[in-house]
Formats: structure tokens, sequence, C-alpha cells
């Protein structure tokens, strides 16, 4: 019998491609101003650009590991717990500024100082902009009460937490929230999921996973044993890691949970 449900944070519940989007095009929009650059090829020329920088430092393998972006580098200050979390708040400020600097050069702009500001304005406007999907609160809602609800997500603690908080909402429908930045190793690492299952003192044919990354949550599942629900909302292509359930919408989700009570 499923007792228990586990949620994915970022683009399951949480619209994070669009904040970071939304961001993007708010600092490009301002850079525009100063120069009446291409707002689309600056943004393109910098999302290159701190991808090179990013996979360029010798954090890049732990922040793999735990499941940290790029982007999220661009706007996070990383003061958590832990030898890597202080190199990477020591390499973020650089960072942020060179990831803006050499931006502007693919464009052909030569301006340090304007790089650096841009730098700093970006965590401005990224922390303006949190999208919940519009159906998040009211499926938490018609949860709640009924299943166990625990929030899974990869990240830094510190960044996670930062979301959550301009997101607060969300916080009172979770029994627990793990995050792998505080965990110690991210999804899709089994012992996370053992961790959670633990946490909530369920086995794993008595609790799901949903999210929207084959690749972490559903695979890490299906390594736990547990049973998935992909959410597949922009119609990717499916690959070797099969989900038990597919869906486009959390409405969805109901009549899988009707089906399996």
């Amino acid at each position: 019998m499923l007792k228990a449900i586990f949620f994915d944070l970022d683009d399951t519940l949480l619209w994070d491609q669009k904040s970071i989007n939304e961001a993007f095009k708010a600092t490009c929009e301002y850079a525009k101003k100063k120069y009446d650059v291409d707002v689309e090829q600056l943004e393109e020329a910098v999302r290159q650009s701190a991808q090179e920088l990013y996979s360029s430092y010798e954090t890049y393998e732990f922040t793999k590991m735990i499941g940290i972006n790029p982007f999220e580098g661009l706007w996070g200050n990383f003061a958590d717990e832990g030898v890597e979390f202080k190199k990477m708040k020591e390499i973020v400020p650089t960072y942020r500024k060179e990831a803006w600097i050499n931006g502007l050069k693919r464009c052909g702009i030569e301006d340090a100082t304007f790089g650096a500001e841009l730098g700093e304005l970006f965590p401005q406007e990224r922390q303006k902009r949190p999208f919940l999907y519009e159906e998040t609160m009211e499926i938490l809602e018609g949860l709640k009460g009924k299943y166990r609800l625990l929030l899974l997500t990869n990240g830094s603690p510190e960044l996670q937490n930062t979301k959550l908080a301009i997101t607060s909402e969300l916080v009172p429908y979770f029994d627990e929230i793990i995050i792998s930045g505080a965990f110690g190793k991210g999804k899709p690492d089994v012992s996370i999921f053992e961790h959670a299952l633990e946490r909530m003192k369920v086995s794993s044919d008595e609790a799901i996973m949903v999210g929207d990354n084959l690749m972490t949550d559903i695979l890490g599942a299906s390594r736990a044993g547990m049973k998935s629900v992909w959410i597949n909302r922009h119609n990717k292509p499916r690959n070797e890691v099969v989900p038990t359930f597919e869906i486009k919408h959390l409405g969805e989700l109901f009549p899988i949970l009707d089906e399996l009570k």
C-alpha cells in the first residue's frame, strides 16, 4: 500500500527554468540600454561562457555529484558546511563576473566593470522571480493528509533553502525535506533514496518518486526499488531509463494514485 510520495523540487513543483530564463532576460535588457546589444545573443553568450568556466573548476565533479548546475552558480552563495562548498564560495564571486565579462566579449563588448555589474544584477533578478507551476498548490492540497510527503532535492542547502524561502507556501506541506548537499550525495545515488525511505519510515514499495529528470529522479528511484512518475511537460524523448508512469501535468497524478490503492 502506498503511504508516501517523494517530490523533486526544481522543474517539478518549482518552475526554476522559467525563473532563470526571466532573470537572464531582465539582466540582458539592462545591458541593452547601455550597449544596444542583442538580448538573445548576449544571453546565449553568457550561458556558454558560464558552462565553460563552470566545468573548468576543480569543484566541477562535486557539483555534478550534488546536482548544482552552472546557472545556480550564477546566483548562489554556497555558504554551506564542507570543504567543497567552501571552495565554491571562494570561486563564485569571480565566476559570476567572468561569465558576464566573457559573454559581453563574445558580443564584441570589452567592459569588465560593466560585466561585473551584470554579474551582481543577475542574482537580484533571479531572487525576484520565484515561479510555481499553476497546479502545484492544488496538487499538494489534494494530497495533504492522505499521504506523507517528502521533498527530495539536489543542490546546495543554502540555495535550495533560499528557493523555499521565496516560495514559503510550499514548505508546510512536507513532512521531511532532504537536500543532497546536506546529505553528501545527490540523486540518482541510491543512498539518498534509502535515507529518504528511512526518514519516512516506509519501505520502497510504500513510496513513489515524482520528478522531471530521468537521470536523477527516475533512475535513483528505480535503483532503490521504488515506483516512479516522470513529469514530462515538454515531450522530451525517453532514454534507457524507464519510469513506472509518465505524465504531462501533475493533475494526472491522482488517477495513478487511485490505481495504486
